[in-house]
């Protein structure tokens, strides 16, 4: 598989599972993904960020939430997200403290 077409699967991957995280799956809030996985959206779209960066492009925190989520990160929280649990929040602290 030659450079191009490795990049563009690799893309095309990446499209799909914010796709599936976006559309699919908004009931997985970021506190389960980071207790599970250890990275969640908001990790997403700061990696964005870090990739425009490093190809000269500036963009701030607020534009590479809105590049990942495809609206302000405000909007997303006021439609899709849930405030944690003690146990998420727990599960939370465990993890990452």
């Amino acid at each position: 598989m030659d450079d191009h077409t490795r990049l563009e699967i690799e893309a095309a991957v990446f499209r799909r599972l914010q796709q599936h995280l976006m559309e699919d799956r908004r009931d997985v809030q970021n506190i389960d993904m980071m207790n599970l996985a250890g990275f969640c959206r908001n990790c997403l779209s700061r990696w964005y960020q870090e990739a425009a960066h490093a190809r000269g492009i500036e963009m701030d925190k607020d534009a590479g939430r809105k590049a990942f989520y495809g609206m302000p990160f405000v909007e997303w929280k006021a439609r899709y997200q849930t405030a944690a649990t003690a146990e998420q929040k727990a599960a939370f602290d465990k993890s990452h403290g």
